[in-house]
């Protein structure tokens, strides 16, 4: 199994991912809404919605499917504007104290927070096309021909979504920190705005996606 990749590749590869996971795109920008408004440990379940699209589109690349869905215009299109309306309702939401996702002064301390935040990852990661054209188009140069396919795809998987959790984690940690701040009824209402204008800046760079 150690011998399943080339390690010179691989630790490359790695480099490239954690480098375009610290940048400050649409995932690091709802994951950081999120810590402000519920806090790290909740801020999680939005980093493994995140996550689970990677691993969607991780699976799609693999196949000749990626390629089809990379050169398909209307799949773009529709992906793109299906996702950024939901994070568009996600954020006005937010910036107007209504319930939703990441909304302090309202927020639903229930269960379903958990599975709101979830959506809420899933659904920007799969509306954004850059994760599949990631994948489709920078992946493939890390794979050895020499190599069996499928256990290098498992290690390039997990060269991937580790270190992206990691860092998704450590965006919603550092957010948290404020939280104390953030939930205090004095500027809560504050944080809701603050939240929604990330997460609409998360949609607009959704949008700003050529397709």
């Amino acid at each position: 199994m150690l011998n399943a990749v080339n390690w010179d590749t691989y630790w490359l590869y790695v480099l490239t991912e954690i480098a375009l996971s610290l940048s400050p795109g649409p995932a690091v920008m709802l994951v950081i809404a999120c810590g402000l408004a519920h806090g790290a440990r909740r801020s999680t379940w939005a980093s493994l919605g995140i996550l689970s699209a990677n691993a969607i589109y991780f699976a799609i690349s693999a196949t000749a499917l990626g390629a089809v869905l990379v050169a398909s215009r209307e799949f773009f299109v529709a992906v793109k504007w299906l996702g950024a309306a939901y994070l568009v309702y996600v954020g006005l939401s937010a910036l107007f104290g209504r319930p939703s996702a990441i909304t302090v002064s309202t927020a639903n301390t229930g269960g379903r927070a958990p599975r709101d935040l979830y959506l809420a990852g899933l659904t920007l990661q799969l509306a954004n096309p850059k994760t599949l054209i990631f994948f489709v188009a920078i992946l493939p140069q890390f794979v050895d021909a020499r190599l069996a396919l499928g256990p290098q795809m498992v290690w390039l998987a997990a060269g991937s979504i580790v270190p992206e959790f990691l860092i998704l984690a450590g965006y919603g940690w550092l957010a948290s920190r404020a939280r104390t701040v953030a939930a205090d009824p004095r500027y809560s209402r504050w944080t809701d705005r603050l939240a929604g204008v990330l997460v609409l800046g998360a949609a607009a760079l959704v949008i700003g996606v050529t397709g």
